[in-house]
């Protein structure tokens, strides 16, 4: 009881942080079940951006 006491600080700040990663993490999940795409769709300065939006010529089969 005493290090959870000592530590209080730090565990709020920590239970924070992990709940603003998941919140993060459900949204990125939730954009990629609805198709929405994560870059910015700057394709232009991407070194990769024939491969993503190139239509299907371009992109290499994994």
């Amino acid at each position: 009881m005493d290090f959870i006491l000592n530590n209080l600080a730090t565990i709020i700040i920590c239970l924070v942080l992990a709940g603003i990663v998941g919140l993060i993490l459900y949204k990125t999940v939730k954009d990629k079940k609805q198709g929405k795409s994560a870059c910015g769709c700057n394709c232009s300065c991407c070194p990769m951006g024939g491969a993503c939006h190139g239509g299907g010529k371009d992109k290499e089969n994994i």
